[in-house]
């Protein structure tokens, strides 16, 4: 599995309250991109694969990012 330098994580859903997440808003390399909630994703992957090994923390949809 390729590494990416993930320094931010978070859900991304609609403008409404009740709308659903539907991917993760991430920063690779200081470059800033959507990714979509799908595990054949293999940027998706990669996100499962750092939380799982607690090296990155996907923070709540409504919650202030700072970058790390």
């Amino acid at each position: 599995m390729e590494f990416l330098e993930i320094t931010s994580a978070q859900y991304t859903k609609g403008d409404e309250p009740n709308d659903p997440i539907y991917g993760v808003d991430i920063v690779v390399s200081g470059v800033r991109m959507s990714v979509p909630l799908d595990p054949a994703n293999r940027h998706y992957a990669q996100i499962l694969h750092q939380v799982e090994a607690g090296s990155l923390a996907i923070q709540a949809a409504d919650e202030d990012v700072t970058e790390t």
